[in-house]
């Protein structure tokens, strides 16, 4: 009776943990071009800049996520494995948001520089907190459902704080814009805002949550050369880091041009949290239904079922005319699909960890729980230098109005938005159908070693 209430306050508290903590990574991974280019208004030979600069960076820290996971792999500490990473990552994933949102009135390479050492700064230690939290959940069960279930809470609940953000910070940093006399200033203050309220929700993470002691063999400090050996030889995690990578790409890059879309193709800006929030409630539903859903279709079903549901959705969005009830149908078939995804990604994922420990006899979550972050900076690297160069061969960047923007200009900015991501979808489930091999069998097969080698304690 207390192993079902702890694994049941495990589940809830794990995934409130993360609503905070997508309210906050979104606002850098969604907005933060929009922030450069329509709020700091910057002048295309500084985008350009910005977006060389940003982008390196962005690849760079991506590899460097796997040393933080060896970090997080030889934490032993009174409060766990996992929970150091968590808090000391947050405190300075937030300094360094909050100086990115604030205006030093710098231009040019002074401010490529100077933004360019905020973000790595803000990559670093969000990259430290993010491997040290989601490397938490393989820990909590090795039973698959079980997984989907902590999955889908997890997941729902950072979809919440994504489309909070997503809906509220237009229209919440217009008003604020309007009382304090400056839209510089409301993005400063919406930034503090998701920055207080990251460290507020990762409480329920960091105090509830109660990790499994001693169900896992002990085993020795993490080298790097056991980190290249964890990543390198463990072939289902490569092929599920590349499949991930291209969909993470497609994903982010849509998402990314949503608020140019509303402002430059439907030319009506302020339609964008409304049609925001239908996508939340699309996306979140779909999440909740998971669990009930794969009760009675395999992972290969579900996979198949929701890439046909994204393609369905982008080719009737990009020949949609501007009517929103058609573009809303649309834009829900591609979300509810790509929730779908998430979820069966993050199992793919957590799978690989068993199938490792396994293969080459040492668990190591947090080196291969680490590839998430690599790959989520390696699709917003991508996907944000995708729409700042859009931004600027398009003519958006320099635009006085939606007006000025040409046809031609729009069909670049749908064709990036709609077509380039369905592309590499398409790709990456393709990957997926022929090199991903770890089915239910599998994982049972697996387990059942694993058990009988003592590394895992046998229920």
């Amino acid at each position: 009776m207390q192993t079902q209430l702890t694994d049941k306050r495990n589940k809830w508290f794990f995934g409130l943990g993360t609503i905070g903590r997508d309210m906050f990574y979104s606002m850098e991974s969604m907005f933060l071009t929009y922030y450069l280019t329509e709020v700091l208004d910057l002048p295309n030979s500084t985008m350009a800049l910005m977006t060389v600069v940003l982008t390196v960076l962005r690849i760079f820290d991506a590899f460097n996520d796997p040393v933080m996971g060896v970090v997080v792999d030889n934490t032993k500490s009174r409060w766990g494995k996992f929970k150091p990473g968590i808090v000391i990552g947050a405190f300075g994933a937030a300094i360094a948001l909050i100086l990115m949102f604030t205006d030093l009135g710098l231009k040019g390479w002074a401010l490529a520089l100077v933004f360019g050492f905020f973000y790595l700064s803000w990559d670093i230690f969000y990259g430290w907190n993010d491997i040290a939290y989601w490397s938490m959940l393989p820990s909590l069960s090795t039973d698959q459902k079980a997984r989907e279930k902590i999955g889908a809470v997890a997941r729902n609940c950072a979809n919440i704080g994504l489309f909070a953000v997503v809906v509220l910070i237009l229209p919440a940093t217009s008003a604020m814009g309007e009382a304090v006399g400056s839209a510089k200033s409301a993005w400063f203050i919406f930034a503090v805002i998701t920055s207080v309220l990251m460290l507020g929700f990762l409480c329920f993470t960091v105090f509830g949550v109660k990790e499994k002691e001693n169900y896992f063999k002990q085993e020795g400090k993490t080298s790097l050369s056991d980190m290249f050996r964890a990543i390198g030889r463990n072939d289902q995690l490569l092929w599920v880091v590349v499949s991930m990578s291209l969909f993470m790409i497609g994903y982010m890059t849509t998402t990314s041009f949503g608020t140019y879309y509303f402002k430059y193709v439907f030319r009506n800006e302020g339609m964008y949290s409304a049609f925001a929030a239908v996508l939340g409630v699309s996306q979140i539903a779909a999440i909740a239904v998971f669990p009930t859903v794969s009760k009675s279709f395999s992972r290969e079903k579900l996979f198949a079922f929701a890439t046909g549901l994204v393609a369905l959705g982008y080719i009737i969005f990009f020949l949609a005319p501007l009517n929103m009830i058609i573009i809303g149908a649309a834009a829900v078939l591609l979300f509810v699909g790509e929730a779908f995804i998430q979820i069966l990604m993050l199992m793919f994922l957590a799978d690989t960890i068993e199938y490792g420990q396994w293969k080459l006899g040492k668990r190591n979550e947090s080196v291969t729980f680490s590839v998430q972050p690599l790959i989520n900076k390696l699709g917003a690297a991508i996907a944000n230098g995708v729409v700042m160069l859009v931004a600027i061969i398009s003519g958006i960047n320099e635009a006085a109005s939606p007006a000025d923007v040409t046809a031609g200009g729009i069909f670049t900015l749908k064709g990036a938005m709609m077509i380039f991501p369905l592309a590499v979808i398409a790709v990456s489930f393709f990957i997926y159908r022929a090199k991903y091999k770890i089915d239910a069998e599998k994982y049972s097969q697996i387990l059942a070693e694993l058990k009988a080698r003592g590394d895992i304690r046998a229920d």
